[in-house]
């Protein structure tokens, strides 16, 4: 990602070349102009970058005569829940995810503590192209009225949805791989709260992190080697602004993003019965489990705001997305890690099963991403000619194109920002679903 990446629901780019203080100023103005009166939440996730994004933003918003909160080092789902806590019109969270350390970026919430709608952050995206720079030189360093900095209003509401007293009884012993980003604190918190002898790797939240901050098996191989070698019931790893959870069970064994989101269903839906959402690119597993518990289920488009937006009309009880990211609406529309840990704990105590053991009796399929290169303008095309050729297959045009068989999916879909088609598959057998790729292939090349 060579260039400023805006999107309706922030930006991200490479600090001191495409991401500067002035851009970030002028993106936290172009915000600011969309919400109502009130004061705005600026928070961060730990890299070296961060203070210095802030107090231009700061700055800059303070200038336009808005109050601002500084909520210093925090996780984005704990600013989501500050937002509706101390009555804010709006939060900026710095942050730019599992992206590498010379990354950082912006995440836009709006006064109910959610990544801002798509109408609402097209209009953002559209101010800040034609907004004038802010005169930073002539501003004050910093401008935050107040400093706001506690996770315990987000911390007694995850406490409220699961069985504490079960927890606390077994005497977890837990290892948390926060990798230096905003997660340690609420999670060192959390499980001494629920009772579990805690091992935090990467505590500072200094951004330096001891391995690549996306969540993945290759990243993690020597958590998960501590994981076994600590005897841990269970790791639990986040990426820097702590959204997002991967789980490694008992064995040492990763089991994957996919595996957070489908594990969290099972356990609510073993507790009460309602609507489930996901979006169109998340595993069918979490489908699958609500159909076992004869629960409704929904597919959202990709992203976030999506899967909040389709919560919310469906009034789902759960939701989320298979990069890890599960949202429970009873602590807020915002993918949370700690509500991950929080409902696995929850479900390895009720039904006094290993990790391992819980992860194996869910639906088992195989899921392979690839990528195309694709002329833009033959995307529709190419969507034309799929589905004549899949024409046995369900076709959904929801987000991209998205093709369904009753032991395997696929979902094809144009990137935004370069001249490439994104591929999902995903089948009941590593054979099956390396198929179904090649013959996208084929069809793409013919």
């Amino acid at each position: 990602m060579s260039e400023l990446i805006v999107s309706v629901s922030g930006l991200r780019g490479i600090v001191g070349e495409t991401l500067t203080e002035q851009v970030a100023a002028r993106y936290a103005v172009a915000f600011a102009e969309q919400l109502p009166a009130g004061p705005i939440l600026v928070t961060r996730d730990g890299r070296a970058s961060g203070p210095q994004l802030a107090g231009a933003i700061q700055s800059a918003l303070s200038s336009r005569g808005r109050e601002v909160y500084d909520g210093n080092v925090t996780a984005t789902p704990t600013t989501g829940v500050l937002v509706r806590y101390l009555g804010c019109a709006g939060a900026i969270q710095i942050t730019a995810s599992h992206n590498p350390v010379e990354y950082n970026g912006m995440k836009l919430m709006g006064g109910d503590g959610r990544v801002i709608p798509a109408a609402q952050g097209q209009l953002v995206k559209q101010r800040f192209d034609v907004l004038d720079d802010v005169d930073l030189a002539g501003l004050t360093s910093g401008g935050a009225t107040q400093n706001v900095c506690t996770d315990q209003p987000h911390r007694d509401l995850i406490m409220e949805t699961v069985d504490v007293d079960r927890i606390r009884h077994a005497r977890f012993k837990v290892l948390l791989d926060s990798n230096h980003g905003a997660g340690s604190r609420l999670g060192r918190s959390l499980l001494r709260e629920l009772g579990c002898d805690v091992t935090v790797l990467g505590e500072p939240a200094d951004g330096l992190f001891d391995h690549l901050p996306e969540p993945t098996a290759e990243n993690l191989s020597g958590i998960c080697r501590q994981v076994l070698d600590r005897g841990a019931a269970v790791g639990f790893c986040q990426d820097p602004d702590a959204d997002r959870l991967a789980v490694i069970d008992e064995n040492g064994q990763y089991t994957g993003e996919e595996y957070t989101l489908a594990l969290c269903v099972d356990h609510v839906l073993r507790q009460r019965r309602g609507p489930i959402v996901a979006n169109c690119s998340t595993s069918r597993m979490s489908q699958d489990i609500a159909q076992r518990h004869g629960a409704p289920f929904y597919r959202s488009a990709v992203g976030e705001a999506n899967v909040s937006d389709e919560m919310k009309v469906r009034q789902a009880i759960f939701g989320g997305e298979g990069n890890g990211g599960p949202i429970d609406p009873r602590v807020g529309y915002v993918r949370d890690s700690f509500v991950g840990m929080a409902l696995i704990l929850d479900a390895i105590a009720t039904q006094q099963s290993s990790v391992s053991e819980l992860a194996g009796a869910l639906p088992r399929y195989f899921i392979e991403k690839t990528t195309l290169s694709i002329d833009p303008r033959q995307v529709s095309e190419l969507f034309d000619k799929l589905e004549l050729v899949f024409c046995a297959a369900d076709a959904s045009r929801l987000d991209g194109l998205r093709l369904d068989w009753p032991d395997q999916w696929l979902l094809v879909r144009a990137s935004n920002t370069e001249p490439i088609i994104r591929v999902v598959a995903e089948a009941a057998s590593p054979d099956a679903v390396q198929s179904l790729c090649a013959l996208i292939h084929q069809v793409v090349e013919s």
